[in-house]
């Protein structure tokens, strides 16, 4: 007798249709349905609702797949600060393709071996500035099929020539939570850089973080100073997610900054410490525009001075918010609200805040035991906000999820309030005479010096220590203090071991495209052709 079928219960329900949506593409789509004729998105040269927005971004789609790309394709591009770049990137987000960013100050051969190693389908570069880069990146990589361009450019296909002539796509979100959406590569400061896989969960996740851990204003209008292919860019997710204003620039000149916060009553922006310090530094510009709008300027990617920080926080007010992540754990890992900007807790401006809700921080030592309060370890992470690993690199994932946990690189210690406060990268620390020297401990010493706009810290080769400490010194305008000065500040500050042998006093520190300081080409002139005692 033929038994009769069974009914399936909930628990056969294909998972993936279950627990399908929650992506970076349907933010995208439910931004653009759900405020209209909102403000969205000026660059000083094109000004958007979300409608216009919208219409945007489905027009790039109709000429991606005219390109013949599909979902699990992969976009990279190469651009300043435009309307165009952002609507490119949220029109890959909604089609499932893998969007990865290239830096506008890197090197070509850093743009070939990334084009390369993430097998790129389609470049978009800006014409003009970036043409002979793009011909150069044509030409050296064999598997980019296409060569795209906002602007003329002979031997691409101008993308804004042909946006106007084509039909808008529906805006349905192909996208899935597992799908990589973004496949960043870290800043190779210690060799070849990686590809960190960000698939749409943590896009989500990061975007759900920050908004909830960050003090936005009710009305936010944001400034995007720095690229936008890196932390000013991802911020725009939730920017969006709520409805919010962005205003792109070019790139950071202080009076620009300046003048655009003025005419758009900017709220918000984030700025990483060196450009926070010129704006210090500039009280003619502060006296010439209204800059009182800010509500929230949120820093990061670098360490910033306490001392300069103080400065900061008298001239703009209690406006600071600090993340701290990688990009293997995008922008929120610990979180310094403005409340917890609080200057009468010793230390407390040097902290980098607490862990968001979403992800779990815990400071191992070398064995993998935590550490107790107080004593400092490596910032471990687990949690939504976790990438999915390293493309192509089974080996570096494996080591970077050692243990059941994401390692940082960097060493913090804990206070008893659950605040963690960064010492360096592991990789930086100095080994001078047996002690365990941070740069960034000599260099917030340096700092504290009245004379000291900026200051960089590195280990060079000594036959007597090892590793010597050397100091490279930017003074502010009209100081002409000695090396004897500052290195027995620092001694008076910290210690002995700590104060630099020597100090080089230069016009500006070397940074990354990033904006963090570049102790590589410090490094450099003194490590060439030997190898550091520390990885």
């Amino acid at each position: 007798m033929q038994r009769p079928r069974r009914r399936p219960c909930h628990r056969e329900r294909p998972l993936n249709q279950l627990y399908s949506g929650g992506t970076a593409g349907s933010l995208i789509v439910s931004a653009i349905a759900r405020y209209g004729d909102r403000p969205a998105l000026a660059d000083g040269h094109v000004r958007w609702s979300y409608r216009d927005f919208g219409d945007v971004v489905a027009r790039f789609i109709s000429l991606f797949r005219n390109l013949g790309l599909r979902k699990g394709d992969a976009l990279s591009i190469l651009s300043g600060n435009r309307a165009e770049s952002w609507a490119a990137i949220s029109a890959a987000a909604v089609m499932g393709l893998r969007y990865t960013p290239l830096h506008p100050m890197a090197a070509e051969d850093d743009h070939a071996f990334i084009l390369e190693d993430a097998e790129i389908s389609a470049l978009i570069v800006e014409s003009g500035k970036f043409a002979a880069r793009g011909l150069a990146l044509r030409s050296r990589v064999p598997g980019l099929k296409h060569l795209l361009s906002f602007g003329a450019l002979d031997g691409a296909r101008d993308l804004l020539a042909e946006l106007p002539n084509v039909t808008p796509a529906p805006l349905v979100d192909e996208s899935s939570t597992g799908d990589i959406c973004w496949l960043a590569y870290t800043g190779g400061t210690t060799g070849r850089s990686k590809g960190v896989m960000l698939p749409h969960r943590v896009i989500v996740a990061m975007a759900l973080a920050i908004y909830a851990d960050w003090d936005w204003p009710a009305d936010i209008r944001y400034l995007a100073a720095t690229p936008i292919s890196h932390a000013a860019g991802i911020t725009l997710f939730p920017v969006m997610l709520r409805g919010g204003f962005a205003r792109l620039v070019q790139g950071f000149d202080a009076e620009t900054y300046c003048r655009v916060v003025h005419e758009e009553k900017i709220t918000a922006t984030f700025l990483v410490p060196t450009l926070i310090y010129a704006l210090i530094d500039a009280p003619e510009l502060r006296a010439k525009y209204d800059m009182s709008s800010l509500q929230m300027i949120v820093y990061g990617a670098a360490p910033m001075s306490p001392d300069r920080l103080r400065e900061g926080v008298g001239i703009f007010g209690n406006v600071f918010v600090q993340l701290y992540g990688q990009t293997e754990a995008p922008q929120i890992i610990t979180t310094m609200r403005k409340i917890d900007h609080d200057d009468s807790k010793p230390g407390r401006l040097g902290s980098c805040g607490r862990a968001n809700p979403m992800v779990e921080v815990k400071l191992f030592d070398a064995e993998m035991r935590e550490v107790a309060t107080g004593e400092p370890g490596e910032i471990c992470v687990r949690g939504s906000l976790v990438m999915d690993g390293y493309w192509k690199r089974p080996d570096a994932t494996e080591d970077a999820f050692r243990g059941g946990w994401l390692h940082t690189g960097d060493v913090a210690v804990k206070d008893a309030d659950g605040f963690f406060y960064i010492v360096d990268r592991t990789k930086d620390m100095i080994i001078s005479g047996g002690f365990n020297i941070y740069p960034r401990e000599v260099e917030d010493a340096l700092m504290a010096h009245h004379a000291v706009a900026s200051a960089a810290v590195i280990g060079i080769p000594d036959a007597k220590w090892g590793e010597a400490v050397k100091a490279f010194v930017v003074l502010k305008a009209g100081a002409n203090n000695s090396a004897e000065e500052l290195q027995a500040h620092v001694k008076d500050k910290r210690g002995a071991p700590w104060s630099p042998k020597t100090i080089d006093f230069v016009a500006e520190i070397p940074v990354t495209g990033l904006g963090k300081i570049d102790r590589k080409a410090l490094r450099a002139p003194y490590w060439e052709g030997r190898t550091r005692g520390v990885a």
